[in-house]
């Protein structure tokens, strides 16, 4: 009933509804696909811990939600306005790990989006306030404020990453912020593009940052030399893994340390757009080395490391949507190694991937029309 509801809403028609989810081509998958529901192009997906409920944002500016238990779903009212266009609109959606067992209205949500800025520029924001929600379908946000900007605000509407997570005691929250098409503020440590932050649950920098003496934006960084950080999260072990989007070649799989550095501009596996080279990277030219690169390119839109007990084979493993690619790539971790182990080719491009409560999967197609879909074993 959902799936048929979304579709009238999006003007999609019964057989276009219908289109094969999987490709006609590779490997058999170890899981069925059902369709719950579609949306206009989602970017990110998340459960409110200890819920049912899916939270997914729509670029364009809206925040919807879907309990996977009942169908019922809903929107939330008083997202911030964004800058919508290229790859900028509103991003991220994130909840309090700590906050599971609180009811779904009052709990803490954490947004992320591309916000205006003087001139013709604009940069990601992160914002955090009250979920409010006095009906099953209508929630709003209350007490929303910005707490973290990118710095500084430039050009262009590419690569703002604007991921979010917390670490696994919830003290933190870490932000990936790409470099804006920028290339070399990437190295600048006076500017927070192409860098992972991490902060104090109200946006401020957090205590014992690598650099938390210099102040301002310095003292805000956590590693630095990243491209477009569009999957991130954690491990068993309690480490930080990230892909990123390399140039034309060389998408990486990173382990995050504190202070690392992880080479771009000045390294890549891939090469310029123009054809122009890029040294690879090599274990002495002083950066971090990826744990796993491609070219080609997967195209990353998110990552997931998963943890439930529905896919024993995945547990503990990196799970990315692709993008170009139109799959979902099964890389396996290996203390701190990685290895792509599986890929199964998608009908459609695959943007955003989260774990539901019983351990199901869902990954979200992009663009117009998106669907949600459920993977369960076979």
């Amino acid at each position: 009933m959902l799936a048929s509801c979304a579709n009238a809403e999006t003007g999609e028609t019964a057989a276009e509804a219908q289109a094969p989810i999987i490709a006609s081509t590779g490997p058999v998958a170890p899981f069925r696909t059902s369709e719950i529901a579609t949306f206009e192009e989602p970017w990110a997906l998340a459960f409110a811990p200890g819920t049912s409920t899916l939270f997914v944002t729509e670029k364009a500016g809206t925040l919807k939600f879907v309990d996977t238990a009942t169908g019922a779903a809903g929107t939330v009212s008083g997202v911030p306005a964004v800058d919508y266009g290229g790859q900028g609109g509103l991003g991220d959606v994130a909840f309090l790990p700590g906050e599971a067992s609180a009811t779904l209205g009052g709990r803490t949500i954490y947004l992320s989006w591309a916000e205006a800025g003087q001139g013709d520029t604009r940069g990601a924001a992160v914002g955090r306030g009250k979920l409010v929600c006095p009906q099953p379908t209508a929630c709003s946000l209350e007490g929303f404020r910005v707490i973290w900007r990118q710095a500084p605000k430039v050009t262009g509407r590419g690569h703002y990453s604007h991921r979010i997570t917390f670490s696994p005691d919830g003290k933190y929250l870490f932000i990936a912020s790409g470099e804006r098409q920028k290339m070399q503020p990437a190295q600048d440590t006076a500017a927070t593009l192409g860098k992972i932050v991490r902060l104090n649950l109200d946006g401020t920098p957090a205590a014992g940052n690598p650099m938390a003496d210099k102040g301002g934006a310095t003292a805000e960084i956590w590693s630095l030399g990243h491209r477009n950080i569009l999957g991130i999260d954690w491990d068993a072990q309690g480490r930080l893994w990230e892909v990123e989007h390399g140039p034309a070649g060389g998408d990486e799989l990173n382990l995050v340390k504190p202070g690392a550095n992880y080479g771009w501009p000045v390294r890549s596996n891939g090469e310029h757009y123009n054809g122009d080279p890029i040294p690879d990277h090599e274990p002495s030219d002083g950066f971090a080395q990826p744990a796993a690169s491609w070219t080609p390119v997967i195209a990353p839109g998110d990552m997931l490391i998963y943890s439930g007990a529905l896919f024993p084979a995945w547990k503990g493993h990196a799970l990315m949507p692709g993008l170009g690619s139109k799959a979902l790539i099964h890389v396996a971790l290996d203390g701190e190694t990685a290895k792509e182990v599986e890929r199964w080719g998608f009908e459609k491009r695959l943007r955003a991937i989260a774990q539901g409560p019983d351990g199901a999967v869902y990954v979200a197609e992009d663009g117009k029309g998106a669907r949600l879909i459920r993977l369960t074993p076979r």
